[in-house]
């Protein structure tokens, strides 16, 4: 199974993500998103942030998720290459994320996200499970 896959979206880019479970495929959400970026391989997941967040559907909480993510890419100036996603029967995610600072002379500048979109979002939690995003560029 692979981890993620892009699709074509007008000006913006998408993306699945695959897992053994929920959590594994917002991990991989993770990995998709900052592919987008930089190549995830040139980070070394060297400093770690912890957050959690609690949502009211499965969508919302993969939103949420992922715009904390673009939050602690924009604000700490990091690119993260390691993800660990919890998530509980009350929609409730704790997530460990490993990365680095942004430094362009090593890594590869590739796209900037200006922002997550509700548009086409989905979360399917079967095994395997699935999501997607659109993000705009």
């Amino acid at each position: 199974m692979k981890n993620y896959e892009y699709f074509e979206v007008t000006a913006d880019i998408g993306f699945k993500a695959y897992g053994n479970d929920i959590n594994e495929a917002f991990e991989n959400a993770g990995i998709a998103m900052f592919n987008i970026i930089t190549d995830t391989c040139d980070v070394n997941p060297v400093k770690e942030i912890e957050f959690e967040i609690t949502s009211e559907d499965e969508v919302s909480l993969l939103y949420d998720y992922l715009e904390e993510l673009l939050f602690h890419h924009e604000i700490d100036f990091m690119l993260f290459s390691q993800f660990h996603v919890q998530i509980d029967e009350n929609l409730h995610l704790k997530a460990k994320i490993k990365g680095e600072e942004i430094n362009w002379e090593k890594h590869e500048r590739k796209t900037e996200i200006k922002a997550i979109t509700f548009h086409k979002m989905e979360v399917k939690n079967t095994c395997p499970a699935e999501v997607q995003a659109i993000v705009d560029l």
